[in-house]
């Protein structure tokens, strides 16, 4: 998940507005209550308004930083000397370099993939493997996809072996028919052989799409979408795995070569 993708993305408009207009029995609730964890009052009514703080920056001109979720979505949040006031956006030299990429990299992409982790078991997948392999792997479908297909057909040895289940978060996002085709094979009654059909068939166009779609699975791919472009991906397929040490990689589009082996793990 590419950080600068995401932060070219930011609603920031709509994080000024949540995040600067604090109400003052907000922020005196927060006082009363107190923290020990140092964090001034005005970050901890930030923090009932949704906003995750995950840790300070090291930033100069005389501001604090502070590395910042919303939801997914990664933003710099920059205190005053008066502790007061919050600024939201990018602190940049006097060459243009953002002062806190690295660091907000560091610190922001580790939670967000983490939550997307959780929130990736919690969406509507089809299983591809065997349910006790040990190793787990998601990625997001579209079933007019031609690039899900090969990766698809470049799993089989894993998956055949028993060592790998992928997980296909089905979306329809590349084609008019595909939000059908998606539906048609999560409203069959083995969505997993109906993912395989689609596999096998895609050269000659897949699984059929079904007429009528049910009004709970067109939901279903709407919150498989928006947690694709969430995670920071802008097409499929969009491939999340856990690495060796166990922290989290992505992989956007077909993998090639030794990528297979670092997503999939040895043969």
């Amino acid at each position: 998940m590419p950080y600068d993708y995401l932060t070219r993305n930011l609603p920031i408009a709509a994080f000024l507005s949540s995040l600067l207009l604090v109400s003052p029995s907000v922020a005196q609730d927060t006082a009363k209550n107190g923290s020990n964890d140092g964090l001034p009052e005005i970050l901890h009514s930030i923090e009932l308004q949704g906003i995750r703080i995950l840790g300070e920056m090291d930033v100069p001109g005389g501001l604090r930083g502070f590395a910042a979720k919303a939801g997914a979505q990664p933003i710099a949040i920059y205190l005053t000397p008066d502790n007061k006031h919050v600024v939201v956006g990018t602190l940049v030299d006097a060459t243009g370099q953002d002062m806190a990429a690295a660091q907000m990299k560091k610190m922001v992409e580790k939670p967000i993939l983490e939550d997307g982790w959780n929130q990736l078991s919690q969406s509507t997948w089809v299983q591809d493997g065997k349910a006790d392999a040990p190793r787990i792997v998601y990625t997001f479908t579209d079933p007019n996809c031609p690039y899900c297909n090969k990766f698809w057909q470049a799993a089989r040895p894993w998956i055949n072996s028993g060592k790998v289940q992928l997980r296909h978060i089905m979306v329809g996002v590349i084609r008019q028919d595909s939000p059908a085709k998606a539906a048609a094979i999560l409203e069959a009654r083995s969505p997993s052989e109906a993912l395989k059909e689609n596999e096998l068939k895609h050269k000659d166009g897949g699984i059929a799409p079904l007429q009528s779609v049910k009004e709970q699975t067109t939901a279903s791919l709407d919150r498989n979408a928006n947690l694709m472009t969430e995670l920071g991906f802008g097409g499929t397929p969009a491939i999340i795995f856990k690495k060796a040490d166990g922290t989290i990689g992505t992989v956007a589009g077909m993998p090639q070569d030794s990528a297979l082996e670092m997503i999939l793990g040895s043969r």
